[in-house]
């Protein structure tokens, strides 16, 4: 699906004296420059430092599974599917509606991505579009929890039980939420989280694997450690250690896993900040007639969308923003209908969701550290554009 080339208009006067107000500006921990000097000080790079253990600690607390450091969100997805044991022939579901780097990893092992749609009130994975997409095939159903609202995993889990699937889950999005009172990266057989700077929780680059099935974990040291045992020999239950597997080298420095820990112990503020601006947000653009997400509680404000009535209206909607020092974002382009989708993977039924929303969706800056008075003028902005594009409420 070709998308028609943007024409954004030129900032009108005055506008470079407005300060602008950027899509995305990284959380910092108070703590986090001491923890950064005490590793270094302590001198221990890799993954074996104190701040790498505390780190492991707070996901597995969070998870109930066995934490895995890793140098990225699609390093730990790479790793996923790696320990999944799928391979070439196998075929993995997963939502055409989300980054390359979900159908990175399964291209990577040599198998075939299956897009489905999502459902329109969460753009979650549509589990109905999961069953219907099963075949002799499928190895797998890979999730991701879109702007932090966690999928219905108790229909998915149950769809993966009757077929003998692997369920791996996407939680780049979702550090720190919830649904039923279980946390994000504890449904799946392996979980996924991504510390990139646009996520909630960063360390600048990084992420983590869980795994929550324990016949997999073994297999995931393997892998970690480079394919060898050395996990083993570290343990001293061998006295040498070789290579035994498939593997790579995945493993986040001490240095990242500092920055990382400080940012993991201030996760309550951080979700707090975030769902303060998210429901302001809420509140003005849906009384401005604005098709918003109505998510259930639990969700960690990752991000905060609207939908407008086409893409001329999203062309037109991002480029007032621009031309108001604002920084406003439309999302991924669908999986299915990119070059290397049409390639290397295939849809399995209609994507009407998909196919509408992405070119009618715009997303609005949300970090903990918007003041009030820019996110007062984003919301003036928002009603100014109201009047002037007069929205269809849905």
């Amino acid at each position: 699906m070709a998308r028609r080339a943007r024409r954004l208009p030129k900032s009108r006067a005055g506008a470079d004296a407005m300060p602008e107000i950027p899509f995305c500006v990284p959380f910092t921990a108070s703590n986090e420059a001491a923890y950064v000097t005490e590793a270094l000080r302590a001198g221990v790079p890799s993954v074996k430092g104190q701040f790498s253990g505390r780190s492991r600690a707070i996901l597995e607390h969070m998870t109930g599974g066995r934490a895995f450091l890793t140098t990225s969100g699609s390093a730990a997805l790479e790793l996923a599917t790696l320990v999944a044991g799928i391979g070439p022939g196998d075929e993995v579901i997963l939502p055409s509606y989300t980054f390359s780097s979900v159908a990175n990893a399964v291209v990577l092992r040599g198998a075939i991505p299956v897009f489905v749609d999502v459902e329109r009130a969460t753009l979650n994975i549509d589990p109905d579009r999961i069953e219907a997409a099963i075949g002799p095939r499928t190895k797998a159903i890979m999730v991701v929890h879109y702007a932090g609202v966690i999928c219905n995993m108790a229909r998915i889990s149950a769809i993966a039980r009757r077929n003998g699937l692997l369920v791996i889950e996407d939680a780049a999005h979702a550090i720190g939420s919830t649904r039923e009172g279980q946390s994000a990266g504890s449904f799946g057989d392996l979980a996924t989280f991504s510390f990139h700077y646009t996520k909630n929780v960063t360390c600048g680059e990084g992420g983590a694997l869980v795994v929550n099935s324990p016949e997999l974990v073994g297999r995931t040291e393997i892998a970690f450690e480079k394919g060898t045992n050395r996990g083993a020999y570290l343990k001293g239950q061998t006295d040498k250690y070789t290579w035994m597997d498939v593997g790579s080298s995945f493993t986040m420095s001490e240095l990242n896993a500092a920055m990382l820990c400080a940012q993991l112990e201030a996760l309550p503020q951080i979700t707090t900040a975030r769902l303060k601006i998210w429901a302001r947000y809420a509140t003005a653009c849906s009384s401005e007639g604005f098709e918003v997400a109505s998510p259930p509680t639990g969700h960690n404000a990752h991000l905060f969308y609207l939908v407008l009535d086409d893409e001329r209206q999203q062309d037109r909607f991002i480029g007032e923003m621009k031309m108001r020092a604002i920084s406003a974002q439309f999302h991924y382009v669908p999986l299915h209908s990119s070059p290397a989708g049409r390639r290397l993977g295939r849809a399995a039924g209609p994507t009407a969701v998909t196919d509408s929303i992405w070119s009618r969706m715009v997303r609005l800056p949300l970090y903990p550290s918007l003041q009030d008075d820019e996110v007062n003028r984003i919301v003036a902005v928002v009603s100014d554009l109201a009047a002037q594009l007069h929205p269809a409420v849905v």
